[in-house]
C-alpha cells in the first residue's frame, strides 16, 4: 500500500478523528497530503468555484505526476516559519454532499488526458449537512497529466504542486508504463467421477485404487490491467508433493504458449515471441486438474507463478494439509449432488495468492 493509499484509509477509517489529530499534532502539508478550505460554501454556488477547481486541477496533475496523495477539504492551513503548511483549524465544507458531486463532476475535466483513478470520499457530516471530504489521487499510469486551468504540468515537490521543469516533462514523455499482469482463475468445477478403465488414472501396478476421486478443474488466465502492452508472458506451476501416488495433477496448456522442457509434476509455458496481449486484454494459459482420492499420506502443495517482461511476477499456491485433505475429499465424496458450493468452498479455504 502506498503512503497516499494509507492516508486516504486512516481518514476512512477514523473519520473526524483523523483530522482532530491532524490539527493537534500540527501535521505539516507534505509530499502525500494536502489541506484545502472550500470557497464553494455560500447558496449563490451552483457549481464548483474556479478556485476550489483549480486547487482539484492542480492536485490531480501534481500528485498525478507524482507518487500520489490526498486532499483533505475543510481543513485551515496557517504558516509555521520553522516547519511549514500545518493544520490549524476545522472550516467545515457547507452542503457537503452537493460539494462532493461537484467535485466527481470536475474530475475528468481537470486534467488532459483525465485521470479516471481519482476517487472522493465523505469522512463526517453532521446534522446541518456540513463536514469534511478525502480526495485521493493515486499515481497516474498514463503520463503526463496537464491541467487544464492553465495549460501547466504539475509535479509534487515537499508540499506544493509546482510546474514541472523541462528535463521532468521530456523524462515523462520518455517513460512507458509498465504492464500489470494479474492471475485469473476461470472455469472452476468440482466432479466426482469412477476410476474406469476409460479413464487409466492409475496404473495397473497399483493394487485396490479407490473406486471414486474427487476432479478440481479450473483455467489459469492473464489479465493485462495496465495500460501498457504486455510481452513475453509466462507461467510456470509445480507440485512439491502429491500426497501419495494415488493423487495426480495434470496440465494442459494453450496452443499460443512455447511449452519448456519441465521434470514430472511441473509445467513452464512462455507466450511465442510475435504474441502480444493488449491493454484490458485476457489470456488463458493452461487448464489444471487435481485428483485427489481418500487415500493421503502427506500435505498437498501446488505454487504458480505468472508475470511478463518488466510486470512484477505474481504468485499463488493451493496447500492442504493431509488431515484436511482428508476431511474434504470424505465429505465431497458423501455430498456429490452439491459440487458446486464444494467447489467454492475449495478455492476459498485452500488458495492463496501473494
Amino acid at each position: 500500500m502506498s503512503r497516499a493509499e494509507d492516508i486516504f484509509q486512516k481518514l476512512i477509517y477514523f473519520g473526524e478523528d483523523a483530522i482532530d489529530e491532524f490539527i493537534l499534532t500540527l501535521q505539516t502539508e507534505e509530499l502525500f497530503l494536502d489541506f484545502k478550505q472550500a470557497v464553494s460554501t455560500g447558496k449563490n454556488f451552483n457549481t464548483l468555484h474556479r478556485d476550489d477547481r483549480k486547487n482539484l486541477a492542480k492536485a490531480i496533475s501534481g500528485f498525478g505526476n507524482s507518487e500520489g496523495g490526498v486532499i483533505v477539504w475543510g481543513v485551515e492551513c496557517s504558516r509555521d516559519h520553522e516547519i511549514g503548511d500545518v493544520a490549524k483549524a476545522k472550516v467545515k465544507v457547507k452542503n457537503v454532499h452537493r460539494f462532493l458531486s461537484w467535485l466527481e463532476g470536475a474530475i475528468s475535466g481537470c486534467t488532459i488526458p483525465s485521470h479516471n483513478k481519482v476517487r472522493n470520499h465523505i469522512i463526517s457530516c453532521d446534522k446541518n449537512g456540513d463536514g469534511f471530504i478525502a480526495t485521493y489521487i493515486p499515481k497516474s499510469e498514463i503520463t503526463p497529466l496537464m491541467s487544464t486551468i492553465g495549460s501547466t504540468i504539475y509535479i509534487r515537490s515537499g508540499s506544493n504542486n509546482v510546474p514541472a521543469p523541462y528535463a521532468v516533462i521530456a523524462g515523462m514523455f520518455g517513460k512507458r508504463p509498465q504492464p500489470n499482469i494479474e492471475l485469473i482463475f476461470e472455469d472452476k468445477c468440482l466432479e466426482i467421477l469412477q476410476n474406469t478403465d476409460e479413464d487409466m488414472l492409475y496404473p495397473h501396478t497399483i493394487d485396490n485404487p479407490p473406486e471414486k476421486y474427487v476432479k478440481i478443474g479450473f483455467t489459469v488466465q492473464a489479465h493485462n490491467e495496465s495500460n501498457a502492452i504486455a510481452r513475453e508472458i509466462y507461467f510456470s506451476c509445480t507440485t512439491q508433493n502429491l500426497a501419495s501416488e494415488y493423487n495426480k495433477v495434470r496440465f494442459s496448456n494453450y496452443n499460443q504458449m512455447d511449452s519448456l522442457n519441465a521434470i514430472s509434476g511441473h509445467i513452464n509455458l512462455i507466450t511465442k515471441p510475435d504474441l502480444r496481449l493488449p491493454p484490458r486484454g485476457m489470456l488463458k494459459f493452461a487448464n489444471i486438474q487435481i485428483i485427489l482420492s481418500p487415500y493421503v499420506e502427506d500435505d498437498f502443495c501446488l505454487n504458480g507463478v505468472i508475470g511478463a517482461d518488466n510486470a512484477a511476477p505474481k504468485d499463488f499456491r493451493i496447500y492442504i494439509p493431509k488431515n484436511q485433505l482428508r476431511s474434504f475429499v470424505a465429505k465431497a465424496l458423501r455430498d456429490e449432488d452439491n459440487s458446486e458450493q464444494l467447489c467454492a468452498e475449495f478455492f476459498n479455504q485452500f488458495l492463496m495468492r501473494s
